[in-house]
């Protein structure tokens, strides 16, 4: 699919960034707004201990500050994802995060101080005032983590740094899509490509000419492997800014850092990455399967994608909107509505246009509505990527609509469930309204894929933090070989002998960008489908009854409406899913064993 000009695509297919601003000026005003109110933070830092009505005050402007934080930061950070070379954009998230940096000093007294106030005491203010209600959940917090706050000047001296902290995470962006080259080259067909992110996930969805997925992976990773000594270089530098505030928050390993915020047991996380490798058997039955129907001599992970049949359909996006639409209805009419008006215009920005950030995303600003950024490219895939992030935007909704600022933004531990959800019903759909033997095939590989992608891969991925940070933890070096060695070895442990691990493969690493940008994030998809397949099968299997079924999707709704209310484990079994029972997670394994089944079932038909 060929790049498009950003002036030639219709405004209906791009964001409309003018409900949260419509020019600078505007955002300049709200910058010197928020200037103002961050000056007010130091009154109160000597006047809330003993007088619940300033108490308030200060929460009150808290979250004044909060929300404008929101636009001001968010309306360039777009920007920005739409042009990576957009000079002014970036000049102006330079000056949002100067001055959040400052607020961060200014207000690092607040924690420690609102700790000197009794536990008892602050229970009552809560009890009494109905202005503190909504901070409940947000203020027990605090005492629950009393351990890992420091005191005033030590808090105050590590805010100073607050700013710096994201440099290295900045460096790989600038590196990995502003500075990034792209490699050309030419298929079998004659046709000469560019291999972006997105050409290459076409190429390796439909191309069935193995030579020329081979070239393509090539291209791509080798725009990666010529800094592969900076990218590793940036991981560790990253890796140790991490370690270095996991000792002076007082916590014994990164892993709990980035756990204990939500309440999470490490010990959910351990399971997951053990029970995906213990349990990977379906994994490589299926590369066994691909390598028969494929009829090729040695398997590759970039033959991971390609369908087993000729499907070379191409969706077009105004298809693809309908059938996700129409795929929902499993979850009300209601709920089918809100997802008409995430699609409507000015939401989402479809294309790939020259310099925008690769891959998807779907965030939410409470006082406007949620964005979603997609790079549509006609592929079966990129029709079940937009239901994805519709499943995020629907979470946001729901959460922004029944929650209030103080608990709307739902934690993400609990954020993939929608996404993986609406997956499932889109397949579900595509499935019972075909009748081409091919395009069933491909759905089931669609499946299959996703348990692939979403469960197996990203146990894969959280596996290979978890051993990079252990060797910064215990002092052990690392270098771009130690990480591809890292991932040399997983991929052996969860694909077996039957997959090819090429030399370039293994720096998949440096092409991740959660790994830089929001380290301990992948496993949650992971568990977030486990979570999402047992909550599908309680509201669509038909072996349990209407009304359990009615039952199971009221709860599912619940938990949706409920935003970051409670931790997310408990917001979990509330809807009926235990994450800290090992068996969620076996029955991945065995959905796929089941898929397996029917997709050679079908081929052999």
């Amino acid at each position: 699919m060929e790049i498009l000009s950003r002036d030639t695509i219709d405004n209906k297919y791009k964001w409309n960034l003018n409900d949260i601003y419509k020019n600078w000026e505007e955002w300049d005003k709200d910058l010197e707004i928020l200037k103002s109110l961050i000056k007010d933070i130091p009154i109160f830092e000597n006047i809330i201990t003993d007088n619940v009505k300033n108490f308030i005050k200060l929460l009150e402007l808290e979250e004044k500050i909060g929300r404008l934080i929101d636009k001001l930061y968010l309306y360039p950070y777009m920007l920005r994802d739409l042009d990576s070379k957009d000079i002014t954009s970036s000049e102006k998230m330079q000056k949002i995060e100067h001055i959040y940096s400052e607020y961060s000093v200014i207000s690092s007294w607040i924690g420690p101080k609102i700790l000197t106030i009794p536990k008892e005491t602050m229970d009552k203010w809560i009890e009494e005032n109905e202005e503190l209600h909504n901070h409940k959940f947000n203020l027990d917090e605090i005492y629950r983590l009393k351990k890992h706050v420091l005191s005033e000047d030590k808090e105050k001296l590590l805010s100073y740094f607050s700013q710096y902290m994201g440099a290295v995470n900045e460096v790989y962006d600038e590196l990995s899509i502003s500075d990034i080259k792209w490699n050309k080259i030419t298929l079998s067909s004659g046709e000469e490509v560019q291999v972006t992110n997105a050409m290459y996930s076409k190429i390796l969805d439909e191309n069935k000419v193995q030579e020329d997925r081979k070239k393509a992976f090539e291209a791509l990773y080798n725009s990666y492997f010529i800094n592969r000594n900076t990218y590793s270089a940036i991981y560790r530098g990253q890796i140790q800014r991490d370690v270095a505030e996991m000792k002076a928050k007082n916590y014994s390993s990164t892993l709990e850092r980035a756990l204990e915020p939500n309440n999470i047991p490490v010990d959910v996380y351990l399971n997951l990455i053990a029970s995906a490798k213990e349990n990977s058997k379906p994994l490589k039955r299926y590369i066994n399967l691909r390598k028969k129907y494929l009829n090729i001599d040695e398997y590759h992970y970039y033959d991971n994608q390609v369908k087993i049949v000729d499907y070379k359909k191409e969706f077009n996006y105004e298809e693809a909107k309908d059938i996700v639409l129409k795929s929902v209805l499993p979850l009300g009419e209601e709920y089918q509505k809100n997802l008409e008006t995430a699609i409507s215009e000015g939401w989402l920005d479809v294309f790939e246009t020259p310099n925008k950030r690769s891959g998807a995303y779907s965030l939410n600003i409470y006082d406007i509505h949620p964005y979603m950024l997609l790079n549509f490219n006609g592929t079966l895939d990129s029709v079940f990527t937009l239901a994805h992030e519709l499943g995020h935007t629907l979470h946001s909704m729901y959460s922004t609509k029944f929650q209030p600022y103080q608990t709307h933004d739902y934690t993400i531990f609990v954020a993939e469930v929608a996404s993986t959800f609406n997956e499932k019903l889109l397949l579900d759909y595509m499935l019972k309204n075909s009748s081409d033997k091919n395009e069933r095939i491909a759905l089931i590989e669609e499946a299959i894929g996703n348990i692939v992608g979403t469960y197996y891969m990203q146990s894969l991925f959280a596996n290979y933090e978890y051993e990079a940070y252990k060797l910064i933890e215990n002092g052990e070096p690392i270098t771009a070989d130690t990480l591809d060695n890292i991932m040399d070895k997983l991929f052996k442990d969860f694909f077996g002998e039957d997959l090819v691990v090429d030399e370039l493969q293994k720096i998949v690493w440096a092409r991740i960008p959660h790994f830089f940008n929001s380290p301990y994030y992948v496993y949650q998809y992971a568990t977030s489908f486990s979570a999402s397949s047992k909550l599908y099968d309680k509201i669509t299997n038909i072996n349990y009854s209407l009304n359990e079924r009615k039952t199971s999707l009221e709860n599912y709704l619940t938990l949706l409406k409920s935003g970051g209310n409670d931790f997310p484990i408990n917001q979990l079994k509330l809807a009926g899913v235990n994450l800290l029972e090992k068996e969620n997670f076996e029955a991945v394994s065995k959905e796929m064993d089941n898929l397996l089944d029917l997709l050679e079932k079908e081929l052999e038909n």
